[in-house]
């Protein structure tokens, strides 16, 4: 039986190392930065926790070590009303790992060790065969193997379980895989790696839509930074403006809009609207340190949007 409105997240969880700089340093120099942290991280966790934040109904397919990183990840993740029952622990290896350096102007350079993540295998997703036929939609990104991406997407086309993907870090897709893909959120590099079209414009953006469109993937939202999302249905788009706020560091801004907008169309709200929803969640994250710790909670996403009057 399908649940309705259910969201299952497939994807990666790291902990961040995170170090604030004045300005990244050149190859063999040395620099002094301030503010060090550990949070936790991975574009599959920071979208798994947006979702559960904003109020959605959220089950998380991913791997931890058997670790004490990977102990207190499942533990935090159950705090954000996550059910962490599809998450494994893999004897043997380490819990993901992220280093991060955030340069003055709030930009970030990341190096990734992939530890646990990499073994979520299409073996560990046949298993959760089940509870993605069951879901209304599934989210995934590409820090996890792209073969058990492809897996999960084809067990939800099967199962008419919407298929979002997020497809960052940026890489190029197999027409196959991007065949399955209901809705998809690249960035303006993502988008040009996946199309060969370079998004520098509105136009652009509709190009590269158009392309995507043409690979079989009904919805498109290119995400532009500061200038919002090029929002496409079906090769009908607009540019969907975000909300002008101070940015203090952009870690996870693209995760918190995935996971916000997957809640707001979950809730059957329209596309618009749905953006607007997420664009609002993302408003709050860049204005906070840190991956998940800077992913509002549902009151502060409506009380964001209530002052925008």
């Amino acid at each position: 039986m399908k649940t309705a409105g259910k969201l299952v997240v497939l994807g990666s969880i790291n902990a961040d190392h995170i170090l604030n700089l004045e300005s990244f340093p050149t190859p063999g120099e040395t620099v002094t930065g301030n503010h060090y942290q550990v949070a936790f991280g991975g574009k599959g966790a920071n979208q798994a926790v947006a979702a559960g934040r904003s109020g959605a109904d959220i089950a998380f397919i991913a791997c931890t070590g058997d670790d004490d990183t990977g102990a207190r990840v499942r533990k935090q993740l159950t705090s954000d009303n996550i059910d962490v029952a599809p998450v494994s622990v893999v004897a043997g290896e380490s819990t993901g790992v992220a280093l991060i350096f955030v340069n003055g102007e709030g930009e970030n350079v990341i190096g990734i060790h992939a530890g646990a993540n990499a073994a979520l295998s299409t073996e560990r997703v046949a298993e959760q065969q089940t509870l993605i036929a069951n879901a209304s939609a599934l989210l995934m990104q590409l820090e996890s193997p792209v073969e058990s991406v492809l897996a999960a997407a084809r067990i939800a086309q099967q199962n008419q379980t919407t298929v979002a993907l997020n497809p960052a870090p940026a890489r190029q897709l197999s027409d196959e895989l991007l065949a399955l893909v209901d809705i998809i959120t690249p960035n303006e590099t993502e988008a040009e790696k996946l199309t060969g079209i370079a998004v520098s414009s509105d136009e652009d953006a509709a190009r590269a839509a158009r392309v995507l469109h043409e690979k079989g993937i009904r919805t498109v939202i290119i995400t532009l930074g500061s200038r919002g999302v090029w929002a496409s249905v079906n090769g009908e788009g607009k540019r969907v403006p975000g909300f002008k706020v101070k940015a203090i560091d952009t870690i996870a801004a693209g995760d918190t809009f995935n996971g916000a907008l997957m809640t707001a169309l979950l809730e059957e709200k329209p596309l618009d609207e749905a953006i607007r929803f997420a664009h609002a969640a993302a408003a709050i994250a860049v204005t906070r340190k840190g991956a998940q710790p800077s992913v509002p909670w549902r009151n502060e996403i409506d009380d964001f949007l209530a002052q925008q009057g």
